[in-house]
């Protein structure tokens, strides 16, 4: 088998572990969450120094809501924290920051900020992060498939004109980049309703160190994987 020498341009990241890091050093939860968004900007310089053209990071998911109301609510405001202090050096460094999910559920002064950071780089032309906050894959796909059923109903489309494309025009954001890679923190297996569509043909990277401890020699751990894997899509080796 030919290993794939090229580094992956679309890369996702499930950010697990914050709370596991923080209880394994007698802290509270709310310290791996501050320590887990503080390494969002060694990502992010990884993902650069790597030539990728997206960054993809599942901050929060649909399912989060059911956590104590205390932690979801420092979450939020990590949030805010996080792109007050971030955003004008991500916006020098050429960075567009996306989000995707239900922002519209979100507290008033968390989508005032993400309103704010987009507005603030979308005239830039470098690494694309996609923040996925209060987002869910299956609500994602199912809230395409509305928007076509009700494009049908209005006899703007076809039921014949429904297909891969029309579906991911749909989505949050079409212009998120189907995941070449897909790295997973905290010894978790598994996907967690995290961009089912966009991975669907990804190379998926689990490793058992959590998040607030994943930095560059983890990064470049994961980028070597990638780099040992043949992508076929479906194909046979031809070798």
């Amino acid at each position: 088998m030919e290993p794939n020498p090229q580094n992956p341009s679309n890369i996702g990241i499930i950010m697990d572990g914050n709370g596991r890091w923080a209880q394994s050093r007698n802290l509270p939860r709310a310290a791996g969450h501050k320590r887990g968004a503080e390494n969002v900007r060694e990502a992010i310089t990884c993902a650069s120094l790597a030539n990728a053209k997206s960054l993809s990071l599942f901050a929060f998911s649909t399912e989060n809501w059911k956590r104590p109301a205390s932690e979801v609510d420092y979450i939020m405001s990590l949030v805010v924290e996080y792109l007050a202090k971030e955003i004008d050096e991500l916006k020098e460094k050429n960075v567009v920051i996306k989000f995707i999910g239900d922002i519209s559920a979100l507290p008033i002064k968390c989508r005032s900020s993400i309103a704010d950071s987009e507005e603030k780089t979308k005239g830039n032309s470098g690494l694309a992060v996609n923040i996925a906050l209060n987002y869910g894959a299956r609500a994602e796909i199912t809230r395409a498939a509305k928007q076509l059923a009700q494009d049908a109903l209005a006899s703007k489309i076809t039921i014949g004109s429904i297909g891969e494309e029309s579906i991911s025009a749909r989505l949050y954001d079409s212009s998120v980049p189907d995941l070449d890679l897909v790295i997973r923190t905290g010894a978790e297996k598994r996907l967690s309703n995290f961009m089912l569509w966009q991975a669907a043909y990804a190379e998926i990277y689990f490793t058992d160190i959590l998040w607030p401890d994943f930095g560059r020699n983890e990064f470049r751990d994961a980028i070597l994987f990638y780099q040992g894997r043949q992508r076929r899509y479906g194909g046979i080796d031809e070798g």
